[in-house]
Order: C-alpha cells, then sequence, then structure tokens
C-alpha cells in the first residue's frame, strides 16, 4: 500500500474513533455532571479491552459512571459490595446439587456480566481479591477445574476510598498491575456542584436521568469491536514509542521508588495513546499523548520505599521527576 493509502486509512480510522467516542461521551455527560476527564480515562479504559481503579470519596458518581458507561453500549451490570466476609465464590459462583434432576448445575456468581463493579474492592481480604486475576487476564472463570468464557467486552471498574483506609487489605501490587488505568475521581467544581443542587430541587437527580437520557445504546457490541480494530491504524512513531519505554524505565530508577513499572506499563501506553490521539483528530500519537497517559497509567505500579513515604513525598511529585528526566522527542 502507498504511503497516500496508508495515511488515509488512518485518517479514516482516528476519525471513525473520535466520532464514535465523541457520541458515547457526550451521552454520559448528559447524566453525568462534570467529571469530563474521568470519563474520557473511562472510555479509554473500554476501547483498550482494559480494567480501571476508580480512587474517589464516596459519592462522587463512581457507580453512577459504571452503570451509565453499561448503559451506553447495551451491556449487563453487577455491582459487588466487598467485605472482609466475601468469599470468593460470592463473586465466582459455585456448583450446587440440584435434589429434583439429581446433578450439579452452576449458579453463576455476578462475575458473569459485562460490567463489574468491585465497590470498595480493598476491603476484601487477598484471597477474594484473586477471584478476579483470571477473569481479568483471560476472560474466563475456573470453577471446580472447568473453565466458563466470559464476554469479550468483560470490564471491571474497582474502587478504592483514598481517605479510610482502617479494615482494608492493600491490593499486592500483581493485582493492581491488571489494572490498566488508576482514575482519579475529585469533588465537582462549585459551578458544577450547584447544578447538581438545582437538578435535585427539580427532582431531576442524575440516576433518575439515566434511562430518559440513554433509552437505547450509542453503539453496538459489534461497532465496538470493530472500533477496537480501527485502533491499530494509528500511528506511532519508533520515537514516540520509545519515550514511553524511557518512561517506564526511569520508574525503576528513581531513588524513591522501590518497585518500578513492569512491562505491562508499556503495553498501556501503546494502547491507550492511540485513543487520545483519535480524541483530539490526530492519526499519530504525540508526546503529549503519553505525558498525559503517566500518572493513569504509572501511579499505581510504582511502590514508593518507605522512607520517602515518612517524608510525604507523594506519587504525583515522584512522576513529575520521572518525566522530567526524560527527554521529549521531537
Amino acid at each position: 500500500m502507498s504511503d497516500t493509502g496508508e495515511s488515509t486509512q488512518r485518517a479514516v480510522a482516528a476519525e471513525s474513533v473520535r466520532e464514535a467516542l465523541g457520541l458515547l461521551k457526550a451521552a454520559v455527560s448528559g447524566v453525568m455532571i462534570g467529571q469530563q476527564d474521568v470519563i474520557e480515562l473511562a472510555l479509554v479504559t473500554l476501547l483498550c479491552g482494559g480494567h480501571a481503579l476508580i480512587e474517589g470519596v464516596p459519592g462522587i458518581g463512581k457507580t453512577l459512571l459504571v452503570k451509565t458507561l453499561a448503559r451506553c453500549v447495551g451491556g449487563d451490570f453487577q455491582r459487588v459490595q466487598f467485605t472482609p466476609d466475601l468469599m470468593p465464590a460470592d463473586i465466582t459462583g459455585t456448583n450446587v446439587f440440584d435434589l429434583r434432576t439429581q446433578e450439579f448445575r452452576l449458579a453463576r456468581g455476578p462475575i458473569f456480566t459485562h460490567f463489574l463493579l468491585a465497590d470498595e474492592i480493598n476491603r476484601a481480604p487477598a484471597k477474594t481479591q484473586s477471584a478476579l486475576l483470571e477473569a481479568m487476564q483471560e476472560r474466563q472463570v475456573t470453577i471446580d477445574r472447568v473453565s466458563y468464557p466470559l464476554p469479550a467486552t468483560f470490564t471491571v471498574f474497582a474502587t478504592q476510598n483514598p481517605i479510610e483506609h482502617q479494615g482494608t487489605y492493600p491490593l499486592p501490587e500483581a493485582q493492581q498491575d491488571r489494572f490498566l488505568l488508576k482514575i482519579k475521581m475529585d469533588y465537582p467544581a462549585l459551578e458544577e456542584e450547584a447544578e447538581l443542587a438545582e437538578s435535585m430541587a427539580r427532582n431531576d437527580a442524575p440516576e433518575a436521568r439515566l434511562e430518559r437520557a440513554i433509552p437505547r445504546p450509542v453503539l453496538t457490541p459489534e461497532a465496538w469491536e470493530r472500533l477496537r480494530g480501527s485502533l491499530e491504524a494509528i500511528e506511532i512513531q519508533p520515537a514516540t514509542a520509545a519515550y514511553a519505554v524511557k518512561i517506564v524505565r526511569e520508574t525503576r530508577r528513581h531513588p524513591a521508588v522501590l518497585v518500578g513499572a513492569g512491562p505491562r506499563a508499556t503495553q498501556a501506553f501503546m494502547r491507550a495513546s492511540r485513543i487520545l490521539a483519535a480524541l483530539d483528530g490526530r492519526d499519530f500519537v504525540a508526546p503529549e499523548d503519553i505525558k498525559a497517559l503517566a500518572a493513569p497509567i504509572l501511579e499505581h505500579r510504582c511502590v514508593l520505599r518507605p522512607e520517602f513515604e515518612l517524608e510525604r513525598v507523594g506519587s504525583g511529585e515522584v512522576l513529575r521527576g520521572v518525566l522530567e528526566a526524560v527527554e521529549v522527542p521531537r
């Protein structure tokens, strides 16, 4: 194929992704108030076929965000409240004996869905948290040595409260690494909270707008799969790919980092940066796309040394140092 043909293909792919994500973002924004950056990162997660860890205080719309995304793409939604007494079988399901048929049958757990909200995932012990690992990585569940496939669009959104740590079980590094992005949801701006108050005064809460604002899916699962395939046409120059690799490797050399990001972080950059480029109307990835994704991709993959944590050195400060240490390609 000629250079002109390849350029046209990239432009068409970028435009198709931009238009589709624009429709989805508009639909979600019709329900959610504010949180535009969060919505964009959630859409990046979906189109990449990844999973996201959402961190934010209670009451800022984490559940509503995931329910709205499921509505937009016509997917099933399940929510599991993680608690210290939650067992793996409560998530995956188990085989039960049917007295009528005298046979065992599978009672499927909430993991058999398209969108799973693992609410306050760090409130359950590691044994229960690990019930998600196979599903997130392989999109299948093994129960009594029999594997059952999950939908291709299976996506986990796990939430954490960044303030309250009493009675919690921190996620191990191996499990955090399986989340494509860490999305931080903050308090709404003054204007956004005022808009929320006005809508509540009109008895028009965001939760009540969901079915009215999105009466039918914005995209079919088939269209979603086609969009994922079209991302491959968006170009990543070798210099830009090398820039992402250097940033990931720099996290392993930073004096404040005990354990740096692994190769999954590099893969995340390559997948997610294409979507940011398409959202911006480009058919190529720019270094700015890599920089914009540095915090969502790297923060949960880097373990800081205890002595630096005692000195209140935050992950944001460390990542700024990492980015400053790596030269931006021209």
